[in-house]
């Protein structure tokens, strides 16, 4: 798993992965401490001596994490989890089941609960002009989300909250592409795996809470906002889509602005957040994401100013 300033998060994720284990598999426990601030290295050597720590000094993005996860480890499956992300009890039973009765799946997705205990949608069609289209008539749900019913199912990709890999599958594609530093990367490897002729699964008999990190942090919001349209229109551009690019622009800045609309009206929705949206909808390159923010931050290091 890959921790960035998630300290309690990281502990009970890690609690989870031993109280739900299948005893009967052997496993090896790999944490990315993405040069956390807030003890989190310190407090995995003193609890749970046993998993291999990756300290690192410097932050990086997601899929380069991830990647260096996935290259380090030692076993034949390899189930990338969050740091905010808390296995149920079968959850990892079931996602190297459907992995192993389907020699051809890469990658198998948990079903994502809210910290509530309710359902979220995890598993989804791989972006496409349908999608937009959907979008613009406020259909998108209906059409693109795929994390549905109580069968294993092929998607076209699933989010790496909690996904199981081939590990095989991972290095023949070349892993993660380090250019997503956080959010589409999943949906990267998922498109390229497909494209070399694995399937991916979503699997709901796999459950794990996802405590979505939101944040009432304006400027972290903003920064997350940034980061998402970035990758979205980096992952269109990487695979040559410029009509599906286009169509996804009109569709969805229009679905924002009609969002922001409504929820002038309606008390508890803040119509600036939609309007963020559509602006990087339309800008993409413009702003600053988690990816300044992380250079910020290793800055800072190196000059010194971050000492405690």
């Amino acid at each position: 798993m890959v921790n960035t300033n998630g300290r309690e998060d990281l502990l009970a994720c890690l609690d989870a992965i031993e109280r739900t284990h299948p005893p009967e598999v052997a496993h090896e426990v790999l944490v990315v401490d993405n040069a956390s601030d807030d003890g989190s290295a310190r407090a995995v050597r003193e609890r749970f001596p046993g998993a291999r720590l990756f300290a690192l000094e410097r932050r990086t993005g997601k899929a380069e994490n991830d990647t260096l996860l996935l290259r380090e480890s030692r076993g034949r499956f390899c189930l990338l989890l969050n740091e905010d992300s808390l296995l149920l009890e079968g959850a990892a039973r079931a996602l190297l089941d459907a992995l192993e009765r389907d020699p051809g799946a890469a990658a198998a997705g948990a079903q994502l609960l809210t910290s509530s205990g309710e359902p979220t949608a995890c598993a989804w069609r791989l972006p496409d002009a349908g999608w937009a289209l959907a979008a613009a008539l406020f259909l998108h749900e209906r059409y693109a989300v795929q994390s549905r019913g109580a069968a294993v199912r092929r998607v076209g990709w699933v989010q790496s909250s909690a996904m199981l890999v081939r590990r095989e599958a991972a290095e023949a594609v070349d892993w993660l592409d380090p250019a997503f530093f956080v959010y589409s990367d999943e949906t990267d490897l998922c498109r390229r795996l497909r494209d070399a002729g694995w399937q991916i699964l979503f699997v709901p008999d796999a459950r794990a809470v996802h405590h979505d990190q939101l944040s009432s942090d304006s400027a972290a919001m903003r920064r997350r906002i940034v980061e998402f349209h970035r990758n979205r229109d980096l992952y269109f551009r990487k695979h040559d889509m410029p009509g599906t690019r286009m169509l996804w622009t009109i569709c969805w800045t229009w679905a924002y602005l009609v969002r922001a609309l409504v929820a002038t009206a309606l008390p508890g929705h803040d119509p600036r957040r939609y309007l963020l949206h559509a602006r990087q909808q339309l800008f993409p390159r413009r702003g600053e994401g988690l990816r300044e923010a992380a250079a910020a931050h290793n800055r800072i290091k190196v000059t010194g100013g971050g000492a405690r």
